[in-house]
């Protein structure tokens, strides 16, 4: 199939944030999406985004029921490892389900890993959901291991009112 990976520009806020929440129907977790597009807009192409984003899209004659061009994203930014390093956060990898299969996913992660490797990461980190088995197996495929597993390590999150007793001086 015919696709191109592209970085994303203001214009594909809108794809983007339909992808998001496709992506959280998936996952189960469609009520915790609080981003919308403006919010993206200003956190992503600003003077100092907070994220970066890549594009996958098709040509038209390859595109969805409902019109869309723009199948696939990958959100990413940069992070520090104390021990190793630069390091690149791979926020979301999506690619919509009947585009799956044909090569799109690997090419997202794949430039992430490309764009990382430029600004002199050495690792990319990402979350996967443990019963997500095609998306576990996929990231097991391309040489990615369970930190999890392996290390012990479980990532904690603080937020909501806890996030604001915390930050009282």
């Amino acid at each position: 199939m015919d696709y191109t990976i592209r970085a994303a520009n203001v214009e594909d806020c809108k794809d983007i944030a339909r992808m998001i929440m496709e992506l959280a129907e998936y996952e189960k977790v469609s009520e915790h999406v609080k981003i919308t597009q403006r919010d993206l807009e200003q956190d992503g192409f600003s003077k100092n985004p907070f994220f970066h984003g890549i594009i996958a899209e098709v040509p038209d004659q390859h595109k969805t029921k409902d019109g869309h061009t723009k199948i696939g994203y990958a959100l990413y930014f940069y992070a520090y490892s104390s021990w190793t390093g630069r390091a690149v956060y791979m926020e979301d990898l999506y690619v919509m389900p009947d585009f799956r299969g044909k090569g799109i996913g690997k090419a997202l992660m794949s430039k992430v890993a490309q764009l990382g490797m430029a600004a002199g990461c050495n690792q990319i980190n990402f979350t996967v959901l443990d019963w997500n088995k095609p998306s576990v197996d996929f990231y097991l495929s391309q040489g990615s291991y369970n930190v999890t597993t392996t290390q012990g390590y479980h990532l904690m999150r603080c937020e909501g009112e806890a996030l604001e007793r915390l930050a009282q001086p």
